[in-house]
């Protein structure tokens, strides 16, 4: 238990499941009040109940359930701090058998949400003197992956859209960051985590030897909702273990590790 949060009113979308309950842990022990948001009544009403905070459905690609979602804060705690959200979409293609479908669904998620979200926060904070706004992007915005163009892009322009927000929100000290996590296991990524040979050849190209976890996420996220980080906004902070340093893992990797651990195609 500690204070780095101590005073401070978080929001969090996604925070019943996965990195959102992580960070809404994270941040109850340091003293935060949360608001833990999501599609789901039934996980967020839990989570929230547990942590002694306050929850209320939100889907972000809708805008008036955004501007509900501040209205609910406000209306409870009075302000905004920190601001942060999980909200995610789960789906692969490549470009050549992309549907207009699968486009859209994943650019309302991913970008439109994030965009609505981004809005309605900060303004939010820019009215009570400033606060924190965290945004979520991936590794995968910046080493390219066959089969998920539609969501790197997403998450590249969320990168993007972080920068331009962090200079038009400064002057009212709103610091806008934005977190890209590598591939770490959660309920969204535990189909490929059971595959063990793709898991042990990313670990193997990962020089800290290791996956990262949730608690990983959530311990940069409160660093950046901490006023430890007063003076940084703009910033795309990526959690792999430097992991971006290295070579995605090629074909040739996975025949070398398979002939000599044949146990991870079991």
């Amino acid at each position: 238990m500690g204070d780095r949060l101590a005073g401070k009113v978080a929001v969090i979308v996604g925070g019943g499941t996965g990195f959102g309950l992580a960070c809404a842990e994270r941040f109850v022990d340091e003293g935060a009040t949360v608001v833990v948001a999501g599609r789901r009544a039934d996980v967020v009403d839990v989570v929230a109940a547990r942590l002694g905070g306050t929850s209320t459905t939100c889907d972000v690609t809708d805008d008036a359930s955004v501007q509900n979602l501040v209205a609910h804060t406000l209306e409870h705690h009075e302000r905004i701090d920190v601001a942060i959200s999980f909200a995610g979409y789960a789906d692969s293609s490549s470009l050549r058998d992309l549907t207009p479908e699968q486009l859209r669904t994943m650019v309302d998620v991913q970008l439109v949400g994030a965009m609505f979200f981004m809005r309605h926060m900060a303004n939010a904070m820019a009215d009570n003197g400033g606060g924190s706004l965290i945004n979520i992007s991936s590794t995968t915005a910046h080493n390219p992956v066959v089969g998920h163009i539609a969501y790197a892009a997403a998450k590249a322009g969320v990168e993007y859209a972080t920068s331009v927000a962090a200079l038009e929100y400064g002057p009212q000290q709103v610091r806008v960051n934005c977190i890209a996590p590598h591939l770490i296991e959660t309920d969204m990524t535990k189909d490929i985590f059971a595959m063990k040979l793709p898991i042990e050849a990313m670990r193997l190209q990962t020089p800290m030897g290791r996956m990262g976890s949730v608690d990983d996420v959530a311990n940069c996220a409160l660093w950046l909702a901490s006023d430890e980080a007063g003076y940084v906004s703009g910033q795309v902070i990526l959690i792999d273990g430097a992991n971006s340093t290295q070579k995605l893992p090629t074909a040739t990797d996975y025949a070398m590790l398979a002939a000599t651990e044949p146990h991870l195609l079991e």
